[in-house]
């Protein structure tokens, strides 16, 4: 009879197991409606090294959290009620009282790979006048942004690791000096830039033995034209700088020259700098600085995801 009741007991176990229902969604809300009230809190509760997607819902709102994605918090989406409207803002800038840097002056700081992030803005609110003060700072690999908005000043997004991988689908990103700068390797598709004021728009340090850095696929280049009215495509950080623009509408603001060497002459025999099929009024290829490049139709081809984002582990981003 025990075991005959024991067996039952498991049966009925596993049968209210598989009728149980489901945990519900992580949310965030400011109002306490949600599972937590601030999204690092959300973001701690993940279990470490997730291998499969943990999604975390954020309820329209204004955060003010200096939010830090830990390295072992693998596998996380924040997906947000509406980017207009889900902010994720700090006010962190070089040189003030706290001390801060360009690296730990981010308003979010992504560490953990796999990480991805819909329908959300990631402001860095410091002011014009702050010097770098970085929106969204990102070190993990295989990281995917849609539908999102990079905005603030100087130094908004540091993609800081080389050999590392982002892609950023359908977004927006507004900034002054160098507003997108650093090692990896990442892929602008489709996404709206605007500058703010007459300065650069990239500044990669891509590193040497890297085949690739930012690749602007099918984007538009706009600005504020009382302030912008000759803008820079880019200049290098370091001196094997990749940028490739591709298929990208430029606005009037852009120099005639395109690019800029960081008033180091040797850094043109390092730097690639290179455009394929610019539309617009600031699309000037004739007049280009002579060290960079206007790619053919068939080198154009090769920039493909699935080329860019190569590695010993081959990633393509998902729809």
């Amino acid at each position: 009879m025990k075991r005959l009741s024991l067996a039952l007991l498991l049966v009925a176990g596993a049968a209210q197991a598989q009728t149980a229902p489901k945990a519900d969604p992580i949310t965030v809300a400011q109002d306490g409606s949600g599972t937590y009230r601030t999204v690092q809190e959300a973001v701690d509760a993940v279990p470490n090294q997730a291998q499969k997607t943990v999604t975390i819902l954020i309820k329209k709102g204004t955060y003010r959290e200096k939010l830090v994605v830990p390295t072992l918090k693998t596998h996380i989406k924040l997906v947000g009620e509406s980017a207009d409207n889900t902010v994720l803002t700090f006010n962190d800038h070089t040189g003030d009282a706290a001390g801060h840097d360009t690296y730990s002056s981010h308003s979010v700081l992504v560490q953990a790979n796999d990480f991805a992030a819909e329908n959300i803005t990631f402001e860095n609110n410091a002011g014009y006048t702050a010097g770098q003060a970085v929106a969204l700072h990102v070190e993990g690999d295989r990281c995917a942004f849609r539908n999102c908005r990079v905005v603030g000043n100087q130094d908004i997004l540091f993609l800081a690791t080389g050999h590392t991988r982002q892609y950023f689908k359908d977004c927006y990103l507004e900034g002054t000096t160098d507003f997108i700068f650093g090692a990896s390797t990442a892929v602008f598709d489709h996404c709206i830039i605007k500058s703010k004021k007459n300065s650069f728009i990239t500044a990669a340090s891509t590193p040497v033995e890297q085949p690739y850095g930012f690749v602007f696929l099918n984007c538009k280049l706009t600005a504020d034209t009382t302030l912008a009215k000759k803008v820079h495509l880019g200049r290098p950080w370091r001196p094997s700088a990749k940028v490739v623009f591709l298929n990208t509408e430029m606005g009037a603001h852009i120099a005639p020259s395109g690019w800029d060497n960081w008033k180091k002459p040797e850094n043109e025999k390092t730097a690639y700098f290179a455009e394929f099929n610019s539309t617009g009024p600031g699309a000037k290829p004739a007049v280009r600085v002579a060290w960079s490049h206007q790619l053919t139709a068939k080198e154009a081809k090769q920039y493909t995801l699935k080329v860019i984002f190569a590695a010993s582990e081959p990633w393509v981003p998902g729809k």
